[in-house]
């Protein structure tokens, strides 16, 4: 027996759990993706990974602006889903999406729940310094993130490990994960324990102004930031002479040692002093170019030892 699942998701994320879904051979009635907006130079309208990936399995997809009016909600009840499966939409779900599968909402989330309830997990358990993450399934109900957790599995966060590397581990994870939770479902045998009460804490966006690095930061903290925002959207500074500032983004770094005034360059290496301790800029990118190693960005781009990056204020 399959089940007919309607699955909600918009980016990168979601998508290696709507293909782990339909390999599994399950019915997907329909796909529920947030609209194409206009990005790129052209400003031309670009479906998100959901949309494409469903229509090119032939998957009929919704994107719908909200789903609070009677109308989307009717649209929604008359699929008669099994179930619906939720990773990364977006959107909210209004109480009446939220019952209209009979066997209820499973959402994926990328967090050890209770611990980083909201929208940004991975880069503030990344941001936080966390060891250890989790893929976890859980029956979604009204609150951010409150349901019940019915399948969990941890995840080391590496010392050096960026977001974006997280980012892949955890969405790889979670498909499984999603499909065991989903035969267990088909079963009845789906056991889902209520969270702790204890130990909530709750990842909101990330905000612009975050991304600029504080050098007087210990670098710990600034080697965490960097981490936890790359790929994106990228901790920057700026540098440069003649009172020209170029916004710079650091992608990667390494702890260091060394000392001297914040932000300060210490040799021809790109250590940089923190407030206590250094980081050493291994992958940077500058405005308009491609990401590149430290070395090759100081062949166009003078930083000698002494310079003081700009930081945060």
């Amino acid at each position: 027996m399959t089940l007919r699942i309607v699955f909600m998701g918009t980016p990168d994320f979601s998508v290696p759990t709507l293909a782990e879904i339909v390999s599994a051979g399950h019915e997907v009635v329909a796909a529920y993706a947030q609209p194409p907006r206009r990005a790129g130079r052209g400003m031309a309208e670009q479906k998100s990974p959901v949309q494409r990936f469903a229509e090119s399995v032939g998957i009929a997809v919704r994107t719908p602006k909200s789903l609070k009016s009677e109308s989307e909600q009717r649209a929604f009840a008359a699929l008669k889903a099994d179930a619906a499966v939720v990773v990364a939409y977006g959107l909210l779900l209004p109480a009446p999406i939220l019952h209209a599968p009979h066997l209820g909402c499973l959402n994926l989330h990328a967090s050890m729940l209770p611990r980083w309830r909201g929208a940004a997990p991975i880069q503030r358990a990344i941001m936080a310094g966390d060891s250890e993450t989790a893929a976890a399934v859980m029956r979604m109900e009204e609150g951010l993130d409150t349901g019940p957790v019915c399948l969990a599995e941890a995840v080391a966060i590496g010392p050096d490990m960026t977001a974006g590397e997280l980012h892949d581990v955890l969405a790889a994870r979670g498909a499984s994960l999603m499909v065991r939770a989903l035969g267990a479902l088909e079963r009845g045998s789906l056991d889902c324990v209520p969270q702790a009460s204890a130990g909530v804490s709750y990842a909101s966006k990330i905000d612009k102004a975050e991304a600029r690095i504080d050098f007087t930061r210990p670098a710990t903290e600034v080697h965490n930031l960097v981490r936890g925002l790359s790929p994106f959207p990228g901790a920057w500074f700026e540098a440069g002479g003649d009172g020209r500032h170029e916004r710079i983004k650091v992608l990667r770094t390494v702890l260091a040692d060394g000392g001297g005034a914040p932000g300060e360059v210490l040799d021809d290496r790109l250590t940089v002093a923190c407030g206590k301790g250094a980081v050493r800029l291994v992958e940077l990118q500058r405005a308009g170019k491609k990401p590149m190693a430290a070395q090759d960005l100081l062949r166009g781009f003078a930083l000698p030892r002494g310079t003081r990056l700009s930081q945060a204020r």
